[in-house]
């Protein structure tokens, strides 16, 4: 191959550059000028979001599927926090509001947290007391900082790891609809059924009196776009990616002109799939992020739980579906990828950061996220029934409280 052709025009690519230096410089200058304003208004408004930690007291009696939990997050969760128009995102810095979802074990007792801007506050109130009347949210101290501080006083031992699907987002996780909890609930039925989120909470309340386990779900309503392959790929739909991968599924069981018997080769698990996936079509999406951190001072640490940590997501998983994987761990592969330890100390401290600023979508840690929907999102987050006999899961008694009478409607 003659590459003198390429090399001509290579020595001329600096000639090229100096003659056209009045054109592209200024524009490179205003695109990174722009570029940092946007950070720099962006940084400011973050900054200045006020937060509140929530926790719920979870009724002694559950008789609610968690469709109720599922009904109270789309309504709660969907705030974009006022991000309309550009001059809100480019002049003001807004970004489309977030909050975290967290079930978290200290010495073994569970509790049930939102973290919320301080401005949504009556609305996560709200639509928590329409479903579930009887239940109790008070705020609470930051158990990350007190965490923090007793790291201070005394060396602590820790383990991390996010998580992400094993597939792509259209294909869901096996949802409480498919455990069956959604119907029935209340009855002397459910105490045959299985609510998936026991697992976590019963493995959770039986860990030390000096360890804690925390889990959170960093999410926002989803902007429902996707970026294409390639440099030119721009933007597609999520719901016009779902419907591009049911229409390649029953494409595949199509009778054509060949093979007119295409249909008979349908499993049970290409119709569940076909059936789940074309349900999520009409579910409200949320751009999520999952990381779960097992911790305890040095003496306390019992790294078996580490292997607890990386399975409180295997009941979500299907073959046939979707499911969850431990990445970005708090460990490396090779002893030889970290002789000093430096790295893994360097990755302890990034994971705990990220954990308690709460981040996943904007800076400091922006990680890749994925889409779930309601139902997923209400699977994963919401109160076990009577199913869960948890002793260290606190519960209030059925007749203990009522929502305040002036919040609103």
């Amino acid at each position: 191959m003659d590459l003198e052709p390429f090399l001509v025009v290579f020595k001329k690519v600096p000639e090229i550059l100096a003659k056209t230096a009045k054109f592209w410089i200024p524009i490179s200058l205003l695109y990174l000028g722009w570029k940092l304003w946007v950070s720099y208004v962006r940084e400011q408004w973050l900054s200045s979001v006020k937060w509140v930690l929530l926790e719920i007291r979870v009724p002694k009696e559950v008789f609610k599927s968690p469709a109720a939990m599922e009904l109270a997050l789309s309504n709660a969760l969907s705030q974009g926090g006022g991000v309309g128009n550009n001059y809100q995102m480019y002049w003001q810095g807004r970004v489309i509001n977030w909050f975290s979802l967290e079930i978290v074990s200290l010495g073994g007792e569970i509790h049930f947290l939102i973290r919320t801007p301080a401005g949504f506050r009556r609305i996560i109130e709200t639509q928590i007391y329409a479903q579930y009347p009887q239940a109790e949210i008070f705020e609470v101290s930051d158990y990350v900082e007190e965490a923090i501080k007793d790291m201070h006083k005394r060396e602590w031992s820790l383990w991390g790891t996010e998580f992400k699907l094993t597939k792509e987002d259209p294909y869901p996780i096996k949802t409480y609809v498919d455990y069956g909890l959604d119907k029935s609930v209340g009855s002397t039925e459910e105490n045959q059924k299985i609510d998936p989120i026991t697992p976590m909470i019963e493995w959770m309340g039986a860990i030390g009196p000096n360890e804690q386990v925390w889990f959170q779900i960093v999410v926002r309503v989803s902007k429902w776009t996707y970026r294409k392959p390639g440099l030119m790929g721009g933007y597609t739909d999520y719901q016009q990616k779902t419907k591009d991968i049911l229409k390649e599924l029953k494409e595949k069981f199509e009778p054509t002109g060949d093979d007119q018997f295409k249909r008979l080769a349908m499993t049970e698990e290409d119709k569940m799939a076909i059936s789940a996936i074309n349900r999520t079509l009409n579910k409200q999406g949320f751009d999520c992020g999952i990381r779960a951190i097992y911790l305890a001072p040095k003496e306390n640490f019992d790294g078996m739980n580490i292997t607890g940590l990386t399975g409180i997501m295997k009941q979500y998983n299907s073959f046939t579906l979707n499911g969850f994987k431990p990445d970005n761990t708090t460990d490396v592969t090779y002893p030889w990828q970290d002789p000093t330890g430096v790295k893994k100390v360097q990755k302890k401290r990034e994971m705990l950061d990220a954990y308690a600023q709460r981040s996943w979508f904007y800076p400091p840690y922006v990680r890749p996220h994925f889409v779930l929907t309601s139902e997923e999102l209400a699977t994963i987050f919401h109160f076990p029934g009577r199913v869960s006999e948890t002793p260290s899961l606190g519960r209030i008694e059925s007749n203990k409280s009522e929502p305040p009478t002036n919040l609103p409607i």
